[in-house]
């Protein structure tokens, strides 16, 4: 039972117990009092009426005729009178039943009337005596009604009393509630400090509970810090800022052959020529700032590209991930522009080249880059400044995708509309190979008997015309019917730009309360991104979800996860981490490290970890021992 149902409890038979109380011996006092009036009433007109009788001088008949009216009052119970010798002269009795007493009162709390006895005589001579009895219907009457009166007010007094206590309960549930709700957040993870309240009691514990969780905020950033630290020294190059060659080379190989399938892109090289003669004519230290120059512009336009990434892959050679099909070689002729622009002014003679390359989906690692280097070996030849292209140009693209805006809306709408979609099916397991859940990646048929085309053909078509909230919530139905169908827990990946949509978050809440048992074996998940440029809107989400039973958590992970702020606050129950975060961690002391970091950050928050994409069984041992809960990739469907 609760701290504050017990205070209830208490106060509750505290005030029963006084309004009991109270009645009782208000009736009882009252009681005795009208006891203590009859007796003296009955003693009085015992003597008024021996008076009256002895002036009758002895004569019966007049003596009973006053008795009799005396008696017809309907004041007294019985009244009698005896002679000298002791024989009854005159008896009258009867009883009258109160008229507003109930009968269960009149036997519960009786009046006991004793009789008053008073001399009759005419001078000297004794004519024997008289015995008055009162009703008591009267007084049991103004018992009950003094009974009610004080009742009343008794109850009057318990009701502002409980006002009054309620108001007090309520003083202390209210810090009481934020406590609990503390520990709550501190149980899920979330490091969550509350404002102290008056009460000087409550007021130690709130502080001792605000103490603790600064502390193990402190501890958490540390775990923050030492995972950055890890990340840069693991994936990044430490003179640009930008991926090293083999983070960036795991990035690419992710994104080329992701399970949902990522859209076509591109992939540009960017060389500067001749470094080693313009290390020796510039000095060390001023081709490190040239290359510094070319880092920030390469980053600065990856900044400005959402879905680029980039990364130096060595000494000369700088390369930038292209997210959209059919821009590579416009992507190239601007980064030359902008390195260009912000290369010091002591760096008139570097020479800059660009290779851009088709990056299309599936396409071997090999094989991409070999076109890339093809693209550059051209661009070289031709001179400073130059830019060639080598690939297939967009000839093997779907005809559907090269269709206006307005024809993309109208097939995401039929395909929605008729319900024209299917969930695939990629198993999440644990350490002991069973089943976690399993992701359901959508698919859509856009064309009618067409094929079910991957997210990373139509979501970025979808995103455009603004049909991602819609086309989320399909897919949580279809997973809903499916766990109801065979009891399977099943994860949806939702997009980014839903959450922007205002009714997206009561949308889905809606529909897992529609399937109470299927939603506590839903799991959903957004990307990274949402995290760290929508944190208020993807906490909302989860606030929303989580409540029905569903677990909330991140997808494509672990490139910015130290770096979100509040990440304490997010209301995760899991994070999955990408795939070129984890991949290579079997030959990759450094990288193993860095995962091993971010699994001891995340279980400080009671959240899980998956990794994503693992593609052999030296990757998996590794990813087991830095204490991953889950895998999932192509080695798990192996």
């Amino acid at each position: 039972m609760s701290l504050i149902r017990q205070i209830w409890l208490l106060l509750l038979g505290t005030l029963l117990l006084a309004f009991a109380a109270g009645t009782v011996i208000n009736i009882g006092s009252v009681r005795d009092t009208l006891q203590t009036q009859l007796n003296l009433k009955n003693s009085d007109n015992a003597t008024a009426l021996a008076q009256v009788l002895s002036q009758q001088k002895g004569q019966r008949d007049l003596m009973e005729l006053t008795l009799s009216a005396q008696f017809d009052t309907g004041f007294y119970r019985r009244i009698r009178l005896v002679g000298a010798d002791g024989a009854t002269l005159f008896d009258r009795s009867g009883n009258a039943a109160p008229q507003h007493a109930p009968a269960w009162f009149v036997a519960l709390v009786p009046i006991e009337s004793n009789a008053g006895l008073a001399q009759v005589a005419d001078g000297w001579r004794a004519l024997g005596s008289v015995e008055v009895i009162s009703q008591t219907s009267f007084a049991h009457d103004q018992l009950w009604r003094g009974g009610l009166q004080s009742a009343i007010a008794l109850g009057l007094v318990g009701v502002l009393a409980g006002l009054l206590a309620a108001l007090a309960v309520g003083r202390i549930q209210r810090p009481l509630e934020e406590t609990v709700r503390q520990a709550e957040s501190l149980q899920r993870g979330e490091y969550v400090s509350v404002a102290e309240p008056n009460m000087p009691e409550l007021r130690r514990l709130t502080r001792t509970m605000n103490s603790m969780v600064a502390r193990l905020r402190t501890v958490f950033e540390g775990q923050a810090a030492q995972v950055e630290s890890l990340r840069r020294q693991t994936s990044l190059d430490a003179l640009t800022g930008l991926s090293n060659r083999s983070h960036f080379m795991a990035q690419l190989n992710a994104r080329q052959h992701h399970e949902e399938g990522a859209p076509d892109g591109g992939l540009v090289l960017l060389r500067v020529l001749r470094l080693a003669e313009l290390n020796r004519r510039l000095g060390h230290a001023e081709t490190d700032r040239l290359i510094g120059s070319i880092g920030r512009a390469v980053h600065a336009l990856v900044q400005a590209t959402p879905g680029a990434f980039a990364g130096r892959l060595n000494g000369a050679d700088f390369a930038f991930s292209v997210p959209v099909a059919g821009a590579a070689r416009d992507i190239a002729r601007v980064l030359i522009e902008r390195v260009r622009a912000t290369l010091p002014a002591a760096s008139d003679g570097v020479a800059l080249v660009a290779g851009a390359v088709q990056a299309r989906r599936e396409t071997p690692l090999g094989e991409l880059m070999g076109q890339a280097d093809l693209a550059l070996a051209r661009a070289e030849a031709a001179g400073a400044d130059s830019v060639a292209h080598a690939g297939e140009g967009d000839a093997k693209r779907p005809a559907w995708s090269l269709l206006g805006e307005h024809r993309w809306s109208e097939l995401l709408q039929a395909a929605l509309r008729e319900e024209r979609a299917q969930l695939a099916s990629f198993p999440v397991v644990d350490r002991t190979l069973g089943l976690i859940h399993l992701e359901c990646p959508l698919r859509l048929q856009l064309e009618p008997q067409g094929s079910f085309e991957v997210a990373g053909d139509w979501l970025p078509l979808a995103v455009r015309t603004r049909m991602t909230p819609a086309i989320d919530a399909l897919a949580l139905q279809l997973a809903l019917r499916a766990i109801d169908s065979d009891g399977q827990p099943r994860g949806v990946n939702l997009s980014a730009a839903s959450l922007a949509d205002s009714g997206f978050a009561a949308n889905l809440r809606g529909l897992l309360a529609e399937h109470p048992a299927a939603a506590r074996k839903v799991w959903l998940e957004v990307g990274e991104s949402a995290a760290a440029e929508q944190f208020e809107l993807m906490r909302e989400l989860s606030r929303q979800v989580r409540p029905l039973g569903a677990r909330f958590g991140l997808e494509h992970a672990g490139e910015r996860l130290s770096r979100i702020e509040r990440l304490f606050e997010a209301g995760l129950d899991y994070v999955k981490l990408d795939a070129s975060i984890v991949r290579d961690t079997g030959s990759d002391p450094r990288r193993a490290e860095f995962v091993k970091g971010l699994v001891t950050m995340l279980h400080s928050l009671s959240v899980q970890v998956f990794a994503e994409g693992v593609v052999d069984a030296s990757d998996a041992r590794v990813l087991w021992t830095c204490g991953v809960d889950g895998l999932t990739g192509p080695w798990v469907r192996r």
